[in-house]
């Protein structure tokens, strides 16, 4: 076997996580992977290596992307907070105010707020949906804004894995008459230098990792579910192997569709964790980045079936993820991408991978990672 090569840099009191990332690589816990960190906006820890695809005929190298499924949630969530903090958007104002079809069935009352936080009770589509479904648009979002409700709004989260993203991406564009993906690559994406997409050329196709499966029982919608996370799962079903077409790669998909690596994961959440400040450009706000801590809901999410916390389109630190510092916000994606940021520390870390861990035991290899982080910050 070819000896696994990483690139990249980690500044010196980082170096046991150059050393862990390696060490990921090399046990077969990782095929091919990508892990950066910022400090204070600067770059301190920038690694990838492995392979980008199953056959080890492509190595993953420094622009490699990968689709990231739910860490492209976080950018859809910055693009929200990016236009209430110009005051286009209220998070406190019904749905309907910028889109009227969405009173129907009883969803007058819906907040935006409620979009950003998995409340709506909107976590699935009623109707059946194939595949191709997904990559329309106006049938995706008209079917959510005629469907009721399955439980109360505002009264529990349940994770809406794929509709959040249609559903704030129809807000977004009502306001601004652009595509949630076109707004976040003008307005923060391409000012930041930040190599993400939610909706991806076919000029770099060749650039995308392709995304491993995880094996047969760890995938969503294997084992027992309940009937509200049954319906999200498999209506329709999760495909990992049509994030390798053009379809997929090309459609707007703003809760799962996304395509980057952890040095861009990293580099679009430092507005977050530097005040709204980034390459030396003011974005949004101080008091407009710490909407995102502001807690929403908390309790048992109906659909991922364990304890949640969100803030304004991020989880927050709790029994589902612990961090050491109150003020961090993350999320992550479907089969082990992640983002975490720690405001109290001024840091990013991203992470993003091709091998997907199943949903069904603790995958530990970017939190690992993480936690080396969190220890060499604190000396």
């Amino acid at each position: 076997m070819t000896d696994i090569v990483v690139g990249g840099f980690a500044a010196d009191r980082f170096a046991p996580v150059r050393e862990a990332f390696t060490a990921n690589l090399e046990s077969g816990a990782d095929l091919g992977a990508s892990f950066a960190a910022t400090i204070d906006g600067e770059m301190v820890v920038d690694l990838w290596g492995g392979w980008a695809d199953e056959a080890r005929a492509r190595p993953w190298e420094r622009d490699t992307l990968v689709n990231v499924y739910s860490t492209t949630k976080t950018m859809t969530a910055l693009t929200a907070l990016l236009l209430a903090d110009r005051g286009e958007l209220d998070f406190d104002a019904p749905v309907a105010r910028y889109w009227p079809e969405f009173a129907q069935a009883g969803k007058s009352g819906v907040k935006v707020s409620h979009l950003m936080s998995h409340s709506a009770g909107l976590s699935g589509w009623k109707e059946p949906l194939r595949q191709e479904d997904l990559y329309d648009w106006d049938k995706a979002t008209s079917l959510l804004a005629a469907q009721a409700p399955y439980w109360q709004p505002g009264t529990a989260p349940g994770y809406h894995a794929l509709t959040q993203g249609y559903l704030v991406g129809e807000v977004v564009r009502r306001i601004t008459g652009r595509t949630l993906g076109t707004v976040f690559r003008e307005e923060i994406a391409q000012p930041l230098g930040a190599d993400f997409h939610i909706g991806l050329p076919a000029s770099e196709d060749h650039r995308v990792a392709d995304l491993i499966p995880p094996p047969p029982g760890g995938a969503i919608g294997d084992g027992e579910q309940s009937e509200l996370s049954a319906n999200m799962s498999n209506n329709p079903g999760i495909d990992v192997l049509a994030t390798r077409t053009r379809a997929w790669r090309a459609a707007e998909i703003p809760a799962a569709g996304g395509h980057g690596n952890a040095r861009s994961i990293a580099q679009v959440h430092v507005l977050l964790a530097n005040g709204g400040v980034a390459q030396g450009k003011r974005i949004l706000s101080e008091a407009g980045c710490r909407k995102a801590l502001e807690v929403q809901i908390e309790g048992h999410d109906l659909i991922l079936g364990v304890p949640a916390r969100f803030g304004m389109g991020f989880g927050l630190p709790g029994a589902h993820l612990p961090l050491p510092n109150a003020n961090s916000i993350y999320w992550g994606g479907y089969g082990g991408s992640l983002v975490i940021i720690d405001m109290d520390a001024r840091t990013t870390f991203g992470y993003a991978m091709n091998l997907m861990q199943p949903t069904t035991q603790g995958d530990t290899r970017a939190l690992g990672l993480a936690m080396g982080m969190w220890r060499g910050l604190a000396g």
